[in-house]
């Protein structure tokens, strides 16, 4: 089997590891981005594929290397709104006990994302 590049082929090639596109937001823009990602749970090298921001500049602000105020603040506030949609949903697609019960798994985990 060869793996040389066929011309015929009209696929694009692979991106380098932690990239899937060109990014074209400014740098306040990528902030906001790396921050809602990363309050999701959202791995690094996940973030630099979907949205093309430089994976460098996304372990920086996480590291609290870059933006070590204004990142961290985000985050809370990304990590909070998740928080309140989460137990909106929570009252509105559960009843009774099973309500309770998820309601009390979404306040122990922001608890816990609190802490990280």
């Amino acid at each position: 089997m060869s793996y040389a590049h066929d011309p015929s082929d009209s696929r694009t090639p692979s991106p380098p590891f932690g990239y899937s596109r060109e990014c074209h937001y400014d740098r306040d823009k990528q902030v906001h981005i790396v921050a809602e990602y990363h309050a999701n749970k959202i791995r690094p090298s996940r973030i630099a594929y979907r949205v093309g921001i430089d994976i460098a500049f996304i372990e920086a602000l996480i590291a609290g290397e870059e933006e070590p105020q204004r990142f961290p603040a985000l985050v809370a506030r990304y990590r909070r709104q998740r928080y309140q949609k989460r137990l909106g949903d929570a009252q509105r697609k559960q009843t009774g006990s099973a309500r309770y019960e998820l309601q009390q798994q979404v306040e122990r985990e922001f608890r816990n994302e609190v802490d990280i």
